[in-house]
């Protein structure tokens, strides 16, 4: 299990990257380009909220299927779940114990802009 923390520490997840950074992406989207994280895949059942769930603040938009959370202190977004997959959230790396984005390299991008569900 990793650690996840926002920047004042009021939330704690706790995840496993089952895939590692292997699905770490950036997303171009009207929200996501302006987040500006990188993201990486956990399975629903792979994530707990460790501390502060009773904190936790919530976005959507558009659909409503997307569900970002992060923190109303600091501001650090910590996950969000998916809008293309609602079966996983999306974490941010950058909160991740231990992992420097700035490491990852190059990080492929999301299409979010034309996000599938837009589509006819």
């Amino acid at each position: 299990m990793t650690r996840l923390t926002c920047h004042c520490g009021a939330i704690e997840l706790e995840v496993e990257l089952s895939e590692g950074l292997t699905t770490a992406r950036r997303c171009d989207c009207s929200y996501c380009r302006r987040r500006g994280a990188i993201m990486a895949t956990v399975p629903l059942d792979k994530l707990r909220v460790v501390r502060g769930a009773d904190r936790l603040s919530l976005y959507q938009w558009g659909s409503c299927t997307a569900k970002h959370y992060f923190c109303p202190t600091c501001g650090i977004y910590t996950h969000h779940r998916r809008r293309s997959d609602p079966n996983e959230y999306g974490v941010n790396v950058g909160a991740l114990e231990g992992v420097n984005p700035r490491d990852l390299g190059e990080v492929p991008w999301s299409d979010g802009v034309n996000h599938p569900s837009d589509r006819p």
